[in-house]
């Protein structure tokens, strides 16, 4: 089903992303696995997608910039000539309260969880629109429900939400589908100590990324019929 099929995964250095990449990989999928930072995991999650049996390019690139999303494009044509999957998996969150937050870390979580899906997609509207395509982003419990601690991240999720919404009416009479998907809380690094903490005396399960990428392949299975 997803064999041949191309993705681009933003954040798939560790976590959901990760996980998605190596689970598009055994399907059949080749994946441009994107990072910002940190070289060394994306290139291990590179390693593992094609022990998977899938194929992958590692790209650096800030996707909250408009001349790196290019590349990020670039590159992906360059090797296989067409994406077939966006994948905006990519996200920081700064947990705290708001009184107690920098102005940098309020940007960085917008720019991070909004903008840059966003400007990516742009980017890519025009070649994901000559196949038959996916777009999903992958939001957070806390883009419906705003929490003390969350008042940063919970408006970039909100906002993510309701981009995806409009896009998916914007792109109906195409053939380019547009998914949202809203995981509960994850064991992954973007949370610190005192998150996990919390949702250890809150009795709030946290799943394992593979978990989420399981549900993430799942909605996209539905949009693929070859």
């Amino acid at each position: 089903m997803f064999k041949g099929k191309v993705a681009i995964v933003t954040g798939s250095g560790t976590g959901i992303g990760e996980a998605t990449a190596i689970e598009i990989a055994k399907l059949g999928g080749k994946v441009t696995v994107n990072y910002s930072k940190s070289k060394d995991e994306a290139e291990a999650t590179g390693r593992a997608v094609e022990e998977a049996g899938g194929e992958a390019i590692v790209i650096q690139a800030n996707v909250s910039d408009d001349d790196d999303c290019k590349k990020l494009a670039k590159a992906t044509l360059d090797k296989w000539g067409r994406i077939d999957i966006l994948i905006n998996n990519a996200g920081i969150n700064h947990f705290g309260l708001l009184a107690e937050q920098s102005e940098d870390e309020l940007r960085q979580m917008l720019e991070a969880n909004t903008i840059a899906p966003i400007l990516l997609t742009k980017t890519l509207l025009p070649q994901l629109n000559q196949t038959e395509s996916a777009i999903l982003n992958v939001g957070s419990g806390f883009g419906s429900i705003g929490y003390a601690g969350y008042c940063g991240y919970s408006a970039s999720k909100f906002a993510l939400r309701g981009f995806s919404e409009a896009l998916r009416r914007e792109l109906s009479d195409t053939s380019t589908k547009v998914l949202y998907l809203a995981p509960r809380a994850t064991l992954t690094d973007m949370n610190s100590d005192e998150v996990i903490a919390m949702n250890k005396e809150l009795g709030n399960t946290m799943d394992p990324p593979a978990r989420v990428a399981a549900e993430l392949i799942a909605q996209l299975k539905k949009t693929q019929h070859t």
